[in-house]
């Protein structure tokens, strides 16, 4: 058994009534915090530690304090300006178009006081320039569609000056918020902190001009980053957050750590202009945070075997491998919730509660006890007339429905974010890659180019992605599936990859994936 480090002092009691995912998986996983806003976060965190010269570098267990800029101004332009366009449009001198937008975002600024946006005229040659930037610059904005609240959307890390929090700003000002940042970056750090390549990849991420060390008032970075300096005040950089209580993750050291840390290095080492990794970066993360996630829970159910995805190649028409990858799926989505329970129930087998059983005051005894392991103050739930028994499960009835909050949807919605999983042309969920992820698995897993089986191969001892028939042996031999099933899947693969340019037929029996972007150097 993997020893658990301890659980920090500082905890946001405000938030926390009960510790029992977060013992499992750290404090936290979160459903709502998709992929890309895991990266954002991360990378905030990564610019702070850099200046400091802590990049990558956990000097303590789970002590982690950084800083984190709001950059009111460059947002307020971005997001909260409903008027440009129109503005521009409008048949005045340029003077009288700046007029006309300062009055106008004036009056629907949020989270400054007196705010004053004059320094943007001396920067830009016309308010027509102005406004394609800022055209250009929301066109590229991460998850730009979607309907998120203004201060909660996010542009493109082009550099330093790109990095900012999640706020909620009302009347009364901008406070953070952990609705879209909720954590998940925190643990995604800590992770690349102890998977002993930080430096490594600190160095391919300063190779990328998104995070420096040397980040100051004068500090420009590349000319996409000096595009979006150009919009900020210089309060921007002056408005600052320290982070509140640290994240916590439970492990030192754990082999999911190193191999998301390689899948990074391989991805950041391969020849992409600068910028067009990134996206790659956020779909192998998502991958590896739901490997993590699963092998937690198996883990803690005492089940050894890696997680194991049945991936469909979507088929014409419906296969048995789309019904076992639908099953694997399901059983997939239930394991946390079987972990929690698991792991509240074991307490049962502890020394201590078989002694507060059978000591002079049984409920106090259990009460201070779930208190210790779970920090579940039990004492509202006693009336003196209960049990022990009827204690336990008073907290595995609210930790399972506080499971079910966010954390039980982690898999799902990550899956789907990540090109995983699919309902297309079924009623029923089930893993069915995207064209986006096969290309992310090639260029993690592939350094030039790897004959078809074996990397069909890779896949399984890497992820667990079960394709082929070879992968799908205890399968085939327990009389779920025929062999032709997966080897029709797997020829859809070959057919899929060739269609995107990353598979090449020498022969009727030889076929090599490759990967057009391989560097030379790693």
């Amino acid at each position: 058994m993997l020893e658990i480090l301890p659980r920090p002092q500082q905890v946001e009691q405000s938030q926390l009534n009960m510790w029992v995912d977060e013992s499992i998986w750290g404090h936290r996983l979160y459903d709502e915090q998709t992929p890309w806003l895991c990266i954002l976060e991360m990378l905030c965190i990564t610019q702070s530690e850099a200046s400091s010269g802590r990049a990558f570098v956990e000097s303590e267990f789970n002590t982690l304090e950084y800083k984190i800029y709001k950059r009111l101004y460059l947002r307020n332009i971005l997001f909260n300006n409903p008027h440009i366009e129109a503005v521009a449009a409008e048949s005045l001198d340029d003077n009288e178009r700046w007029q006309m937008w300062m009055e106008k975002i004036a009056s629907n600024v949020g989270g400054l006081t007196s705010p004053d946006f004059n320094y943007l005229k001396s920067r830009f040659a016309s308010f027509k320039d102005f406004a394609e930037l800022v055209k250009f610059l929301q066109s590229s904005a991460i998850e730009g569609d979607s309907n998120k609240r203004w201060s909660s959307k996010f542009v493109f890390p082009y550099g330093s000056d790109c990095l900012y929090e999640d706020l909620r700003v009302t009347e009364h000002g901008a406070t953070n918020d952990r609705r879209f940042f909720g954590r998940t970056g925190e643990l995604l750090y800590l992770m690349l902190c102890r998977s002993g390549r930080g430096e490594e990849i600190f160095a391919r991420l300063e190779n990328t001009r998104i995070i420096t060390r040397n980040y100051s008032k004068d500090y420009r970075g590349s000319k996409w980053n000096h595009l979006v300096l150009a919009l900020q005040s210089p309060k921007d950089r002056e408005d600052i957050r320290v982070s509140g209580s640290p994240p916590y993750l439970p492990h030192a050291q754990l082999p999911e750590y190193e191999r998301l840390a390689e899948d990074w290095l391989s991805i950041l080492g391969c020849d992409l202009p600068n910028y067009d990794a990134l996206p790659h970066v956020v779909t192998i993360t998502g991958l590896h945070l739901i490997i993590y996630l699963l092998t937690r829970a198996k883990m803690t159910l005492g089940e050894s075997a890696p997680p194991r995805f049945v991936l469909e190649i979507v088929a014409p028409k419906k296969t048995t491998v789309r019904e076992l990858a639908s099953d694997e799926y399901q059983k997939n989505n239930s394991l946390p919730q079987r972990a929690i329970e698991h792991h509240i129930r074991s307490t049962v087998d502890s020394p201590e509660w078989q002694a507060s059983l059978i000591s002079p005051n049984p409920m106090e005894d259990a009460i201070d006890l779930l208190q210790k392991r779970f920090a579940w103050s039990a004492k509202e739930e006693s009336d003196g007339s209960g049990s022990p028994e009827a204690l336990l499960n008073s907290l595995c009835e609210q930790a399972l429905k506080r499971h079910q909050q966010h954390l039980a949807k982690f898999h799902g919605s990550w899956a789907r974010e990540i090109g995983l999983s699919s309902s297309r042309s079924s009623r029923r969920t089930r893993y069915a890659p995207t064209d986006s992820l096969l290309k992310t698995l090639v260029l993690a897993s592939v350094p030039t180019r790897l004959e078809f089986q074996e990397f069909l191969a890779k896949l399984y001892h890497k992820y667990g992605l079960v394709i082929g028939d070879r992968q799908a042996e205890d399968l085939i031999n327990s009389g779920d599936a025929d062999r032709e099933d997966f080897v029709a899947n797997a020829e859809r693969l070959e057919h899929r990859l060739a269609s995107i340019g990353l598979l090449k037929r020498l022969s009727d029996a030889c076929a090599y994936v490759q990967n057009p972007f391989a560097s030379e150097v790693k």
